[in-house]
Protein backbone atom coordinates (compact mmCIF):
# COMPACT_ATOMS: atom_id res chain seq x y z
CA UNK A 1 0.00 0.00 0.00
CA UNK A 2 2.40 2.70 0.56
CA UNK A 3 4.23 2.21 -2.59
CA UNK A 4 0.81 2.38 -4.10
CA UNK A 5 0.15 5.92 -3.46
CA UNK A 6 3.45 7.47 -4.96
CA UNK A 7 2.49 5.36 -7.90
CA UNK A 8 -1.34 6.90 -8.08
CA UNK A 9 0.70 10.18 -7.84
CA UNK A 10 2.75 9.65 -10.77
CA UNK A 11 -0.18 8.58 -13.12
CA UNK A 12 -1.79 11.28 -12.37
CA UNK A 13 0.72 14.22 -12.94
CA UNK A 14 1.05 12.08 -16.40
CA UNK A 15 -2.62 12.37 -17.10
CA UNK A 16 -2.80 15.93 -15.92
CA UNK A 17 0.45 17.01 -18.21
CA UNK A 18 -0.59 15.37 -21.88
CA UNK A 19 -4.32 17.27 -21.17
CA UNK A 20 -1.83 20.55 -20.77
CA UNK A 21 0.15 20.30 -23.68
CA UNK A 22 -3.51 18.75 -25.78
CA UNK A 23 -5.21 21.16 -24.80
CA UNK A 24 -2.15 23.89 -26.18
CA UNK A 25 -1.94 22.17 -29.05
CA UNK A 26 -5.56 22.08 -29.86
CA UNK A 27 -5.62 26.15 -29.38
CA UNK A 28 -2.91 26.64 -31.44
CA UNK A 29 -4.36 24.78 -33.90
CA UNK A 30 -7.46 26.67 -33.77
CA UNK A 31 -5.82 30.17 -33.95
CA UNK A 32 -3.81 28.76 -37.03
CA UNK A 33 -7.00 28.08 -38.67
CA UNK A 34 -8.49 31.49 -37.94
CA UNK A 35 -8.39 34.33 -40.34
CA UNK A 36 -9.61 37.92 -40.12
CA UNK A 37 -13.07 38.85 -41.15
CA UNK A 38 -13.66 40.96 -43.90
CA UNK A 39 -14.53 44.43 -43.35
CA UNK A 40 -17.08 47.00 -44.85
CA UNK A 41 -19.26 44.34 -46.66
CA UNK A 42 -21.96 46.55 -48.26
CA UNK A 43 -24.19 45.90 -50.95
CA UNK A 44 -24.30 48.35 -53.74
CA UNK A 45 -27.16 48.67 -55.84
CA UNK A 46 -27.30 50.72 -58.92
CA UNK A 47 -30.29 50.53 -61.79
CA UNK A 48 -30.77 46.76 -59.97
CA UNK A 49 -27.52 45.57 -60.69
CA UNK A 50 -26.56 44.26 -57.58
CA UNK A 51 -23.12 44.16 -55.94
CA UNK A 52 -21.82 42.75 -52.46
CA UNK A 53 -18.34 44.88 -51.72
CA UNK A 54 -16.07 44.21 -49.16
CA UNK A 55 -12.51 45.30 -48.00
CA UNK A 56 -9.88 42.55 -48.99
CA UNK A 57 -8.11 40.53 -46.13
CA UNK A 58 -4.23 40.66 -45.48
CA UNK A 59 -2.13 38.48 -44.38
CA UNK A 60 1.47 37.19 -44.24
CA UNK A 61 1.20 34.12 -45.91
CA UNK A 62 -0.90 32.62 -49.14
CA UNK A 63 -3.57 34.39 -51.35
CA UNK A 64 -7.33 34.75 -49.78
CA UNK A 65 -10.38 33.61 -50.86
CA UNK A 66 -13.63 34.52 -50.54
CA UNK A 67 -17.01 32.81 -50.49
CA UNK A 68 -20.44 33.82 -50.36
CA UNK A 69 -23.77 32.73 -49.54
CA UNK A 70 -27.35 33.95 -49.24
CA UNK A 71 -30.84 33.49 -47.78
CA UNK A 72 -34.57 34.88 -48.46
CA UNK A 73 -36.80 35.43 -45.23
CA UNK A 74 -38.81 32.94 -46.10
CA UNK A 75 -36.47 29.98 -46.49
CA UNK A 76 -34.26 30.54 -43.60
CA UNK A 77 -31.43 28.32 -44.92
CA UNK A 78 -27.84 29.35 -46.33
CA UNK A 79 -27.33 28.44 -49.66
CA UNK A 80 -24.02 28.87 -52.26
CA UNK A 81 -23.80 31.27 -54.97
CA UNK A 82 -21.69 32.05 -58.17
CA UNK A 83 -18.93 33.11 -55.91
CA UNK A 84 -17.55 30.45 -54.11
CA UNK A 85 -13.84 30.96 -53.14
CA UNK A 86 -13.01 33.50 -55.48
CA UNK A 87 -10.12 36.16 -55.21
CA UNK A 88 -11.96 39.36 -56.64
CA UNK A 89 -13.84 41.73 -53.50
CA UNK A 90 -16.96 41.68 -54.84
CA UNK A 91 -19.86 39.32 -55.84
CA UNK A 92 -22.62 39.94 -58.46
CA UNK A 93 -25.92 39.45 -56.51
CA UNK A 94 -28.24 40.65 -59.20
CA UNK A 95 -31.84 38.69 -59.05
CA UNK A 96 -34.17 37.97 -61.76
CA UNK A 97 -37.44 39.93 -61.58
CA UNK A 98 -39.21 37.42 -59.83
CA UNK A 99 -36.79 37.75 -57.11
CA UNK A 100 -36.55 41.57 -57.03
CA UNK A 101 -39.10 41.40 -53.97
CA UNK A 102 -37.82 39.28 -52.07
CA UNK A 103 -36.07 39.99 -49.25
CA UNK A 104 -32.35 38.85 -48.76
CA UNK A 105 -29.91 38.12 -46.61
CA UNK A 106 -25.64 37.81 -48.10
CA UNK A 107 -22.79 36.88 -45.97
CA UNK A 108 -19.07 36.54 -46.93
CA UNK A 109 -15.88 34.77 -45.33
CA UNK A 110 -12.20 34.61 -45.74
CA UNK A 111 -10.40 31.20 -46.22
CA UNK A 112 -6.68 30.46 -47.07
CA UNK A 113 -5.96 26.51 -47.02
CA UNK A 114 -7.93 24.74 -44.07
CA UNK A 115 -8.43 28.16 -42.20
CA UNK A 116 -11.16 30.08 -42.62
CA UNK A 117 -12.96 33.34 -41.14
CA UNK A 118 -16.13 34.58 -39.30
CA UNK A 119 -19.26 34.55 -41.41
CA UNK A 120 -20.08 38.38 -41.98
CA UNK A 121 -23.47 38.94 -42.66
CA UNK A 122 -25.72 42.29 -44.15
CA UNK A 123 -28.62 44.02 -43.50
CA UNK A 124 -31.42 42.53 -45.54
CA UNK A 125 -31.59 43.59 -49.13
CA UNK A 126 -34.27 44.46 -51.36
CA UNK A 127 -33.67 45.40 -54.74
CA UNK A 128 -36.77 47.08 -56.25
CA UNK A 129 -36.63 49.15 -52.64
CA UNK A 130 -33.16 49.67 -51.96
CA UNK A 131 -31.73 49.71 -55.76
CA UNK A 132 -30.83 53.39 -57.09
CA UNK A 133 -32.05 54.84 -59.97
CA UNK A 134 -30.25 56.58 -62.19
CA UNK A 135 -31.13 59.45 -64.56
CA UNK A 136 -31.57 59.06 -67.74
CA UNK A 137 -29.72 59.98 -70.84
CA UNK A 138 -30.68 63.02 -72.91
CA UNK A 139 -29.92 61.90 -76.28
CA UNK A 140 -31.02 65.32 -78.46
CA UNK A 141 -32.64 68.62 -78.19
CA UNK A 142 -34.61 70.31 -81.01
CA UNK A 143 -35.03 73.81 -80.27
CA UNK A 144 -38.33 76.02 -81.58
CA UNK A 145 -39.57 79.26 -80.99
CA UNK A 146 -42.16 78.23 -78.42
CA UNK A 147 -40.90 74.50 -77.16
CA UNK A 148 -38.16 72.09 -76.75
CA UNK A 149 -38.06 68.58 -78.07
CA UNK A 150 -36.54 66.09 -75.75
CA UNK A 151 -35.27 62.84 -76.45
CA UNK A 152 -34.14 60.53 -74.24
CA UNK A 153 -32.82 56.99 -73.24
CA UNK A 154 -34.05 55.11 -69.92
CA UNK A 155 -30.80 53.91 -67.42
CA UNK A 156 -31.94 50.62 -67.96
CA UNK A 157 -32.92 48.40 -70.99
CA UNK A 158 -36.54 47.07 -71.27
CA UNK A 159 -34.96 43.29 -70.37
CA UNK A 160 -35.87 45.53 -66.67
CA UNK A 161 -39.57 44.58 -66.61
CA UNK A 162 -40.48 47.96 -66.25
CA UNK A 163 -41.71 51.22 -67.28
CA UNK A 164 -40.34 54.00 -65.89
CA UNK A 165 -42.01 58.04 -65.89
CA UNK A 166 -40.27 61.01 -66.48
CA UNK A 167 -40.61 63.80 -64.15
CA UNK A 168 -39.14 66.92 -65.68
CA UNK A 169 -38.60 70.37 -64.05
CA UNK A 170 -37.51 72.88 -66.28
CA UNK A 171 -37.30 77.03 -65.59
CA UNK A 172 -35.66 80.20 -67.30
CA UNK A 173 -32.44 80.95 -66.47
CA UNK A 174 -32.53 84.25 -65.65
CA UNK A 175 -35.39 83.18 -63.11
CA UNK A 176 -34.28 80.37 -61.62
CA UNK A 177 -36.11 80.19 -58.46
CA UNK A 178 -39.54 79.71 -60.51
CA UNK A 179 -39.85 76.31 -61.91
CA UNK A 180 -42.45 74.46 -63.57
CA UNK A 181 -43.08 70.44 -63.16
CA UNK A 182 -44.53 67.63 -65.79
CA UNK A 183 -44.70 64.17 -65.49
CA UNK A 184 -44.54 62.08 -69.18
CA UNK A 185 -44.02 58.79 -69.89
CA UNK A 186 -42.37 58.57 -73.48
CA UNK A 187 -38.75 59.39 -73.89
CA UNK A 188 -40.00 61.75 -76.77
CA UNK A 189 -41.85 65.01 -75.32
CA UNK A 190 -41.71 68.37 -75.63
CA UNK A 191 -42.12 71.36 -72.96
CA UNK A 192 -44.31 73.71 -74.76
CA UNK A 193 -45.44 77.37 -74.33
CA UNK A 194 -41.98 79.53 -74.11
CA UNK A 195 -40.82 82.66 -74.89
CA UNK A 196 -38.93 83.46 -77.37
CA UNK A 197 -35.35 84.01 -77.51
CA UNK A 198 -35.25 82.73 -74.26
CA UNK A 199 -32.56 80.51 -72.06
CA UNK A 200 -34.64 77.19 -70.37
CA UNK A 201 -32.74 74.85 -68.56
CA UNK A 202 -34.25 71.68 -67.65
CA UNK A 203 -33.20 68.73 -64.91
CA UNK A 204 -35.45 65.10 -65.70
CA UNK A 205 -35.63 62.51 -63.21
CA UNK A 206 -37.10 58.87 -63.70
CA UNK A 207 -40.31 57.44 -61.65
CA UNK A 208 -40.69 54.00 -61.21
CA UNK A 209 -43.90 52.91 -59.52
CA UNK A 210 -42.90 49.42 -57.64
CA UNK A 211 -45.92 49.19 -55.83
CA UNK A 212 -49.12 51.36 -55.65
CA UNK A 213 -48.15 52.62 -52.65
CA UNK A 214 -44.25 52.40 -53.39
CA UNK A 215 -42.20 54.89 -56.33
CA UNK A 216 -39.25 54.90 -56.66
CA UNK A 217 -37.72 58.70 -57.63
CA UNK A 218 -34.28 58.41 -59.38
CA UNK A 219 -31.15 61.06 -59.69
CA UNK A 220 -31.52 64.08 -61.19
CA UNK A 221 -29.71 64.41 -64.60
CA UNK A 222 -27.38 67.36 -64.65
CA UNK A 223 -28.90 70.40 -65.68
CA UNK A 224 -28.80 71.37 -69.14
CA UNK A 225 -29.45 74.69 -70.93
CA UNK A 226 -30.99 75.91 -74.81
CA UNK A 227 -32.45 79.16 -76.09
CA UNK A 228 -35.32 79.20 -77.87
CA UNK A 229 -35.52 80.25 -81.19
CA UNK A 230 -37.01 83.14 -83.37
CA UNK A 231 -40.58 82.39 -84.66
CA UNK A 232 -41.20 83.67 -88.92
CA UNK A 233 -44.05 86.48 -87.24
CA UNK A 234 -40.99 88.19 -85.29
CA UNK A 235 -38.82 87.57 -88.22
CA UNK A 236 -41.01 89.48 -90.04
CA UNK A 237 -42.02 92.24 -87.80
CA UNK A 238 -37.82 92.71 -87.18
CA UNK A 239 -37.73 92.96 -91.22
CA UNK A 240 -40.78 95.54 -91.29
CA UNK A 241 -38.88 98.53 -89.92
CA UNK A 242 -35.54 97.84 -91.24
CA UNK A 243 -37.00 98.20 -95.01
CA UNK A 244 -39.09 100.92 -94.49
CA UNK A 245 -36.22 102.34 -92.93
CA UNK A 246 -34.21 102.01 -95.98
CA UNK A 247 -36.37 102.76 -98.53
CA UNK A 248 -37.21 106.06 -96.52
CA UNK A 249 -33.46 106.63 -96.35
CA UNK A 250 -32.78 105.99 -99.95
CA UNK A 251 -35.92 108.37 -100.94
CA UNK A 252 -34.76 111.41 -98.64
CA UNK A 253 -31.14 111.06 -100.17
CA UNK A 254 -32.56 111.08 -103.82
CA UNK A 255 -34.97 113.82 -103.26
CA UNK A 256 -31.85 115.78 -101.70
CA UNK A 257 -29.86 115.07 -104.37
CA UNK A 258 -32.18 116.10 -106.62
CA UNK A 259 -32.38 119.62 -104.85
CA UNK A 260 -28.75 120.00 -104.51
CA UNK A 261 -28.81 119.68 -108.75
CA UNK A 262 -31.45 121.75 -109.24
CA UNK A 263 -30.29 124.72 -106.83
CA UNK A 264 -26.82 124.40 -107.80
CA UNK A 265 -26.38 127.82 -108.95
CA UNK A 266 -27.87 129.55 -105.82
CA UNK A 267 -26.08 127.03 -103.60
CA UNK A 268 -22.59 128.12 -105.37
CA UNK A 269 -23.27 131.82 -105.09
CA UNK A 270 -24.67 131.88 -101.38
CA UNK A 271 -20.93 129.26 -100.74
CA UNK A 272 -18.69 132.00 -102.24
CA UNK A 273 -16.65 134.08 -99.99
CA UNK A 274 -17.96 137.88 -100.19
CA UNK A 275 -16.24 140.68 -101.65
CA UNK A 276 -14.68 143.07 -99.26
CA UNK A 277 -13.11 146.16 -99.97
CA UNK A 278 -9.02 147.08 -98.84
CA UNK A 279 -9.54 148.64 -95.31
CA UNK A 280 -7.71 152.14 -96.33
CA UNK A 281 -9.52 152.29 -99.28
CA UNK A 282 -12.79 152.03 -96.89
CA UNK A 283 -11.47 154.57 -94.18
CA UNK A 284 -10.75 156.83 -96.81
CA UNK A 285 -14.42 156.65 -97.78
CA UNK A 286 -15.11 157.48 -94.90
CA UNK A 287 -13.70 160.32 -94.43
CA UNK A 288 -11.63 162.22 -97.05
CA UNK A 289 -9.87 164.30 -95.54
CA UNK A 290 -7.37 161.94 -94.26
CA UNK A 291 -4.54 161.98 -96.32
CA UNK A 292 -3.91 158.33 -97.13
CA UNK A 293 -4.01 158.37 -100.90
CA UNK A 294 -1.63 161.55 -101.16
CA UNK A 295 1.19 159.82 -98.73
CA UNK A 296 0.78 157.08 -101.21
CA UNK A 297 1.56 159.10 -104.43
CA UNK A 298 4.68 161.38 -102.72
CA UNK A 299 7.51 158.76 -103.41
CA UNK A 300 10.68 160.41 -103.73
CA UNK A 301 11.35 158.77 -107.22
CA UNK A 302 8.12 159.80 -108.99
CA UNK A 303 8.11 163.15 -108.69
CA UNK A 304 11.54 164.42 -107.74
CA UNK A 305 12.90 168.32 -106.46
CA UNK A 306 16.02 170.17 -107.55
CA UNK A 307 17.67 172.31 -104.65
CA UNK A 308 19.16 175.33 -105.42
CA UNK A 309 21.68 177.06 -103.10
CA UNK A 310 23.03 180.80 -104.17
CA UNK A 311 26.01 182.00 -102.13
CA UNK A 312 26.65 186.00 -101.99
CA UNK A 313 30.31 187.17 -102.36
CA UNK A 314 31.12 190.99 -101.66
CA UNK A 315 28.90 194.07 -100.90
CA UNK A 316 27.88 194.92 -104.55
CA UNK A 317 24.44 194.48 -105.93
CA UNK A 318 22.76 194.36 -102.56
CA UNK A 319 19.42 194.99 -104.05
CA UNK A 320 19.54 191.89 -106.53
CA UNK A 321 21.79 189.80 -103.85
CA UNK A 322 18.56 189.92 -101.21
CA UNK A 323 16.17 189.26 -104.35
CA UNK A 324 18.02 186.33 -104.92
CA UNK A 325 18.56 185.41 -101.32
CA UNK A 326 14.71 185.75 -100.90
CA UNK A 327 14.14 183.28 -103.81
CA UNK A 328 16.76 180.92 -102.30
CA UNK A 329 14.77 181.04 -99.28
CA UNK A 330 11.72 180.38 -100.43
CA UNK A 331 13.33 177.53 -102.67
CA UNK A 332 14.72 176.35 -99.52
CA UNK A 333 11.63 176.37 -97.31
CA UNK A 334 9.34 174.84 -100.41
CA UNK A 335 11.72 172.00 -100.62
CA UNK A 336 13.00 171.18 -97.19
CA UNK A 337 11.78 168.36 -96.66
CA UNK A 338 13.53 166.90 -99.85
CA UNK A 339 17.28 168.51 -98.78
CA UNK A 340 19.27 166.43 -96.43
Amino acid sequence: MPCRAPLLSLVLLSLLFFLLVGSVRASGTESFLRLPAPKNVTVYSYNFRSLLRWSPVEVNRGLVLYTVHFKTGFLNEWDEMNCTRITQTECNVSWSLRKRRWTVFLRVRAELGQATSDWVETDPFVAERNTTIGPPKVNSVTESSDSLLIRVTPPFGSEAGYFPEYYVSYWENATSTIKREIKLSNTLFKIENLKELTLYCFSIQVVLKVYPDLQLLGLPSVPECYRTTVSEATKAGYLSPILISVLLFVTLATVGLFHLWRHRKAIKYWFQPPLEIPSHFEEYLKDPSVPALEELDNHPEDDPHDSLSVISHGDGSQASGSSLDGQARSHSISSNSEVT
